[in-house]
């Protein structure tokens, strides 16, 4: 299950990695549909009128990211049913 979080926060860090090459080449601040995705796929995003540096945003979606994972991972195994044995 460790391996499954950390894959989670992961998937976060790589998120920001890639809005982060997106926006150094589009000028201006994203606005609309944009916007709106920035805003879901990484919520740290939405503290944009503050000043925060690639590594607290990194850091804050990697973090945002774990903790996601670990409620739905939490779940899946509560949910998941117990196969059952045939003889």
């Amino acid at each position: 299950m460790m391996r499954r979080i950390a894959g989670w926060a992961l998937g976060g860090a790589l998120i920001v990695s890639l809005w982060s090459i997106y926006l150094l080449g589009v000028p201006g601040a994203p606005h609309g549909m944009l916007a709106m995705f920035l805003d879901a796929t990484c919520p740290i995003a939405i503290a944009r009128l503050h000043h925060l540096t690639i590594d607290v945003v990194l850091l804050a979606n990697a973090l945002t990211y774990a903790l996601a994972g670990l409620v739905a991972e939490t779940t899946w195994r509560t949910m998941k049913r117990p196969v059952k044995q045939t003889a």
